[in-house]
């Protein structure tokens, strides 16, 4: 069975990356609770910011394109780099993960719906949306990113 789309890489990733992902999602969050003149900018940072799937592509077409022009220039041994690179983009595809995934994640490359749920929740703070955002009591806690993410994803 294969898993849906937005969940199959955190499915395909260690639990201690997943939750330092979160961990500084909500870190952000926190901070920024206190300084609402920086959300905007913030907001534009995650409107720059490259997910999972970008730089899995990017990369990937980086490795097949001189694989295949070392091996046309060069040993035809090299072509075997663009076809392991299109193996990966296939399972990643399929399965949600390939060889570089834990690598990339580990460098807290985060998935689109991760970025999306950062953006949502500091424009709920910013009050972009009736009723989504903590009450005054909650914003002060501790635990006003988690809720506030909370909110969002559901």
């Amino acid at each position: 069975m294969l898993p849906p789309t937005s969940h199959r890489v955190p499915r395909h990733t260690a639990p201690e990356v997943n939750a330092r992902i979160r961990h500084d999602t909500e870190a952000r969050l926190a901070y920024l609770a206190d300084k609402p003149e920086q959300i905007q900018n913030r907001l534009d940072e995650l409107d720059r910011e490259w997910d999972i799937e970008r730089v899995l592509e990017v990369n990937g077409s980086m490795l097949a394109l001189t694989g295949l022009f070392l091996g046309v220039t060069g040993s035809r041994k090299w072509l075997l780099l663009p076809t392991a690179v299109v193996g990966f983009c296939l399972q990643h595809a399929l399965q949600g993960w390939c060889p570089p995934l834990s690598v990339f994640r580990r460098l807290g490359i985060r998935t689109q719906r991760e970025i999306d749920e950062e953006r949502y929740a500091l424009k709920a703070l910013r009050g972009d949306f009736e009723g989504l955002a903590p009450s005054e009591a909650t914003v002060a806690g501790a635990d006003a990113p988690r809720t506030l993410l909370d909110r969002v994803r559901n």
